[in-house]
């Protein structure tokens, strides 16, 4: 477990809505820096894993895994207020 990962459910789907392979992951809902108030009955923020295209970038499964990791972090990341620039200058995006 970490610190501080509550009220999320990890989730995953065959594609992004709009049907592209681009998307390996999405985080869906407020990142801790952006909440006023919290645990007050709110439905569950969600990290999404895309299968399609984590499958169509990756040649095996140990690719997958390292790729499944990284998108993880970079969600993650996310839900704690870590935007894609800082992400980029941490090596995780």
């Amino acid at each position: 477990m970490i610190d501080g990962l509550e009220n999320i459910v990890f989730v995953v789907e065959d594609r992004p809505e709009d049907g592209s392979l681009d998307l390996l992951g999405l985080y869906d809902g407020y990142a801790l820096t952006e909440r006023d108030r919290y645990g007050l009955g709110e439905m569950p923020d969600r990290i999404i894993l895309y299968r399609e295209p984590l499958l169509a970038i990756c040649e095996d499964e140990d690719e997958l895994r390292d790729e499944i990791h990284i998108t993880l972090v970079h969600e993650i990341a996310h839900f704690y207020g870590i935007d894609d620039d800082r992400l980029h200058e941490l090596g995780w995006a």
